[in-house]
């Protein structure tokens, strides 16, 4: 029986990526490949592939283990910029290593062993319409958020949260497990800053729990 890894990604913190992972080794108990590692994060899709744990740690054991096959449900879950999953894509096939894309049902290598140019055009296209996605949902949010700021300061409204507003510790430790994981690393505020997006004030918050 062929073994193969899992990969599962979201984006966002209050995502859950068990649904990726069951469907995935359900789909793949039916085509008879035995998951020996799954690797899943909850991170944003526009984070640097260096940056996503996830994904380095999926290249070394690739590297280690001499898998053949890498199994994820979409190709967004590589991320929606489209330079860094095609480096993931590139190095898997250099290696010898076909990614399986259930949704579409593709293989980035054929049964030879050599790259399937059809899987990579298609690839490169589902990317950058995932990517061309994440630029038109960004636009109408600032659009949104700029129509209701001028609405509020026409009607006089006070905006932002309320002066008692305080997150809770189980809130902040749920929220920001990627920071805390860096800072626990030693990384610096500053460059956790520039990882995660993490304003520095909610980074001196989160430090009181690592």
């Amino acid at each position: 029986m062929e073994q193969v890894a899992i990969l599962a990604r979201v984006s966002t913190q209050r995502q859950d990526y068990e649904r990726q992972v069951m469907e995935l080794t359900d789909y793949c108990q039916r085509m008879h490949w035995a998951v020996v590692k799954v690797f899943a994060n909850k991170v944003s899709g526009a984070t640097k592939n260096a940056d996503r744990e996830e994904i380095s740690g999926l290249v070394e054991y690739v590297k280690e283990h001499r898998l053949n096959r890498v199994v994820c449900l979409s190709i967004d879950r590589l991320g929606r910029n489209t330079l860094e999953a095609l480096k993931v894509i590139n190095y898997l096939n250099e290696n010898g290593v076909s990614l399986h894309i259930k949704n579409y049902n593709l293989n980035t290598l054929n049964e030879d062993g050599k790259v399937n140019p059809v899987a990579s055009l298609i690839c490169t296209i589902l990317l950058e319409i995932a990517s061309m996605e994440r630029l038109t949902i960004k636009e109408r949010m600032a659009s949104g958020r700029d129509q209701y700021i001028a609405k509020c300061r026409r009607e006089g409204v006070k905006m932002g949260r309320p002066a008692t507003y305080r997150k809770s510790d189980e809130t902040y430790r749920d929220q920001y497990q990627k920071e805390i994981s860096l800072l626990r690393k030693g990384i610096s505020l500053r460059n956790v800053q520039k990882i995660t997006g993490t304003s520095l004030g909610t980074l001196q918050r989160v430090k009181k729990f690592v």
